[in-house]
């Protein structure tokens, strides 16, 4: 079935400006792109937006924990470490796979909800999240967090995380996986080497929590880019970074590594601010996560999106240094590229149809137009104004329903998770 998205303004992070078009989505992607002067083309179904509907590219969410969504509220202004030892690592021992099953659906829909097509999940029982991901028809970066523990218990979740990849990577075009070391004061630098040298003979990439905190910093056995170097991190195919708060800006990168900014988990957790102007100076590439609803405490994206934008303002005392455009591409395209999903997170003809519906008649946006778009969207837009969230051109939101999930039962189940570990 082919949909017509008839007279909307079109933005994406490689546009200059907005632009007011026909958008034909057909087979699943963006068949034909058109000036909305022109007549515009046939189709089943025809969403007419009269210029008061903007389409975006789908959110990327390059950073999170998703089933933690049943651990939100708990432990709260604490410090990292105090944070996971003593709320956090106690509760999720007694998490099951179907509390996260359960768990993660209820993650998904308040992603979905919000504009997000696509999450990259590090965490437990990642068998269960893929199923969630499956029967909804999302998108996934999935990988098992790897952490030391009893004996032989990294080369249990290594090989666990090995069989995930075996299974899930690439199926129906939805998830990719990683390897997924949890950081480098839960994994062991001779056990870290083991991981890196199995992603690069397995063709993975590694999704790694790196200096998100100042004390990591100063207990990492060597400096940071001789860690990298040494462990074989950067020797997989690719290398997504999450938080890098701490990481000097000065290192140079390869071009398979891409950081992970979490700005309102690292200002709620007082981990500090990440130096992204810098970064984007030397051409780092960067994307946009939320992390754990426990530590954010939203899984928001646009959220994320104005607070990088006004953060790293204020911080560099200079208005320009970090655009709208800017953001969107880190919300977007760049969390897309980072796990291996290719022609996602522009709107081009040919790329797959995961889009977001953005509706622009509320106050809000009066005096919108091509030229600002970006800027209303990040610095006066909201989740709320989200109308749908397409994935491959099927709608999972829609004016406040999902056609692929039981919500009502969603909700109950993760409530009831919620009470058992909770007690």
């Amino acid at each position: 079935m082919a949909t017509l998205f008839k007279d909307v303004l079109i933005l994406d992070g490689s546009r200059e400006k907005a632009e007011r078009v026909h958008m034909l989505v057909s087979k699943g992607r963006i068949a034909e792109i058109i000036d909305a002067s022109q007549n515009p083309p046939s189709a089943d179904k025809i969403i007419s937006g009269h210029g008061k509907l903007a389409v975006i590219p789908g959110f990327v969410n390059a950073h999170t924990h998703a089933a933690m969504v049943l651990l939100r509220g708990l432990g709260e202004e604490a410090p990292l470490m105090e944070w996971l030892q003593n709320k956090i690592w106690p509760v999720e021992d007694k998490l099951t796979p179907e509390h996260i099953y359960w768990g993660t659906l209820s993650a998904m829909l308040e992603m979905l909800s919000t504009g997000t097509t696509c999450f990259a999940d590090m965490y437990f029982e990642m068998e269960r999240v893929a199923e969630a991901v499956l029967g909804a028809g999302m998108r996934a970066a999935l990988c098992r967090g790897i952490t030391a523990g009893e004996p032989g218990k990294i080369e249990r979740s290594l090989q666990n995380n090995l069989d995930l990849a075996e299974k899930y990577h690439g199926r129906e075009g939805l998830i990719t996986v990683q390897l997924g070391p949890h950081a480098p004061y839960t994994v062991p630098f001779e056990s870290m080497k083991n991981i890196a040298s199995a992603a690069k003979s397995h063709g993975l990439g590694i999704h790694f929590h790196f200096l998100e905190t100042e004390g990591e910093l100063q207990n990492l056995p060597m400096p940071p880019k001789e860690y990298l170097q040494s462990s074989g991190l950067l020797n997989a195919p690719y290398l997504t970074l999450a938080h890098a708060v701490w990481l000097d800006p000065n290192i140079e990168l390869p071009d398979n590594v891409t950081l992970i900014h979490n700005p309102c988990s690292n200002l709620k957790l007082g981990s500090g601010v990440m130096p992204l102007v810098s970064w984007l100076d030397n051409s780092v590439p960067v994307a946009l996560g939320t992390d754990g609803a426990s530590s954010n405490n939203r899984l928001d994206m646009w959220e994320e999106m104005r607070t990088t934008a006004l953060l790293h303002k204020g911080v560099n005392k200079d208005p320009v240094c970090v655009s709208a455009l800017d953001v969107l591409r880190m919300a977007t395209y760049e969390g897309a590229r980072a796990y291996g999903f290719s022609q996602k997170g522009m709107l081009q003809e040919g790329w797959f149809a995961d889009l977001v519906l953005v509706n622009l008649d509320k106050p809000h946006y009066i005096g919108v137009n091509e030229e600002n778009l970006a800027a209303y969207l990040v610095y006066a837009g909201s989740s709320a104004d989200v109308e749908g969230t397409m994935i491959n051109g099927r709608w999972l939101y829609k004016n406040g329903e999902y056609p692929t999930l039981d919500c009502e039962e969603i909700m109950q189940k993760s409530r009831e998770a919620r009470e058992a570990i909770t007690k």
